[in-house]
């Protein structure tokens, strides 16, 4: 299973913790991470992933390779700009976004259009599954997959 998460590239200190926290679990199940590439949550959810010895995929607007943050596995760059918002909704099986502003919103917006589920953790309001707890947004992932353990 592939896991996109979108999220900004400056977040609290707080969303970055959740995000550390998202990237464990995803890699817990056995999921491939697959991000933006960048700081911000980006950052974070690949961090989490690296700790419990996830696989973890950026895919850069740019065509620079060291813009991409230091828990990259395998960076794909693009020269696209944000054109490469669908690129990462579209590699993923799911779709988590973490907070966000307007980019995240378009990646949103391309994630229901191609019809994939995505689910949202203290991200925008606009009738997608979105939680205020891991714990809640993990049990719902779960339940949707009929996932019931790693791998």
């Amino acid at each position: 299973m592939y896991v996109s998460v979108i999220g900004g590239e400056h977040c609290s200190d707080e969303i970055y913790e959740m995000a550390v926290e998202v990237g464990r679990r995803i890699a817990e199940m056995g999921a491939v991470l697959i991000t933006g590439g960048r700081g911000g949550v980006m950052e974070a959810v690949c961090k989490g992933a690296k700790e419990k010895d996830g696989v973890t995929i950026g895919i850069l607007p740019s065509d620079d390779r060291k813009e991409g943050n230091k828990y990259l596995d395998y960076v794909i760059v693009t020269g696209l700009g944000y054109v490469r918002n669908v690129l990462v909704v579209l590699n993923g099986d799911i779709v988590i976004a973490i907070d966000g502003r307007y980019g995240t919103l378009s990646e949103i917006s391309f994630a229901v259009e191609y019809g994939k589920p995505v689910y949202g953790l203290r991200s925008w309001e606009i009738g997608i599954k979105n939680f205020n707890n891991i714990d809640e947004l993990f049990e719902e992932i779960r339940k949707d997959l009929g996932f019931n353990g790693s791998g």
